[in-house]
């Protein structure tokens, strides 16, 4: 494959930092990360789909790694994220791409599809419902409440970063451990996530997306289909999302489908890697 190439985009406003592989020439692919992650949480899928022959970025969203880090709440709206991307998708020359995305990632992503699906030729979520999928499945399953919880302490100012940056990021490290497959983070992977982590106000940046809750942010999604063709990828040992979340997002959707993939959690694209790239080049070929 072509190597990894990085660079600053100026999109909506910001300057994204991105990872950049394949020829460009190629089918603009995007990966959109979640939290508390970077554009290196997709390195599996960048170096397959780019030896394949796309032309593939991962930003570092806003609030996250080397890109801009607003300060005020309000500029990390879903309205605002989806402009990101569209901006992203302008500066490569394109008009319209394949748009991955995984939790936060994918909520961005299925806005995007949602508002401006001239944008998207087709959506892939991993392991993120429809945002409008949410209150319905909070109604049906009270235990949603229960996994959710942990958004309702993100709102707190100060403490939630005081607990992350702790002893070298331990608690966001053992977070994302605790709730995988065992191997699916190697300490050298760990390692790159603790350098994103510690970069200057990253972690009050990603906590935002969540703090923006409170100022309507999903307000801003309308509820209408999402014509453009979609592929839900589901790793069925979630811990966070339950899995009727899935289900509930196809009513949403007018032409899409849903799979499941085993011995996974939320962080599928990690556990099975072969798995989750097969099914991604398999629906955008």
């Amino acid at each position: 494959m072509n190597e990894v190439e990085f660079q600053f985009v100026e999109t909506n406003g910001i300057r994204l930092h991105a990872a950049v592989a394949g020829p460009q020439q190629g089918e603009l692919v995007v990966f959109l990360h979640g939290f508390p992650e970077f554009s290196y949480g997709f390195h599996h899928q960048m170096e397959a789909l780019a030896a394949q022959g796309y032309h593939v970025v991962a930003p570092d969203q806003r609030g996250y790694h080397l890109s801009d880090k607003p300060e005020r709440i309000e500029a990390y709206t879903i309205d605002q994220l989806r402009d990101d991307i569209i901006g992203l998708i302008e500066a490569f020359g394109e008009t319209s791409a394949v748009i991955v995305g995984h939790d936060w990632g994918g909520a961005v992503a299925w806005h995007l599809a949602a508002t401006h699906p001239d944008y998207v030729n087709k959506l892939i979520a991993i392991n993120i419902p429809h945002p409008a999928a949410m209150p319905r499945v909070f109604m049906k399953n009270p235990m949603q409440w229960v996994k959710s919880s942990y958004m309702a302490f993100f709102q707190l100012p100060e403490v939630p970063e005081r607990l992350m940056a702790a002893n070298d990021f331990e608690w966001m490290a053992q977070a994302m451990k605790g709730t995988a497959r065992r191997g699916a983070f190697t300490e050298q992977e760990l390692a790159r996530y603790r350098e994103a982590w510690g970069q200057k106000g990253a972690l009050s940046g990603m906590l935002n997306w969540y703090r923006a809750l409170r100022k309507g942010s999903l307000n801003q999604i309308p509820i209408r289909p999402v014509e453009v063709p979609t592929r839900i990828l589901w790793g069925v040992g979630d811990p966070f999302l339950s899995p009727m979340l899935a289900t509930e997002s196809l009513k949403f959707c007018t032409d899409a489908e849903l799979v499941w993939i085993g011995e996974a959690t939320h962080w599928v694209q990690h556990e099975q890697p072969v798995i989750v790239n097969r099914l991604i080049r398999e629906f955008i070929a």
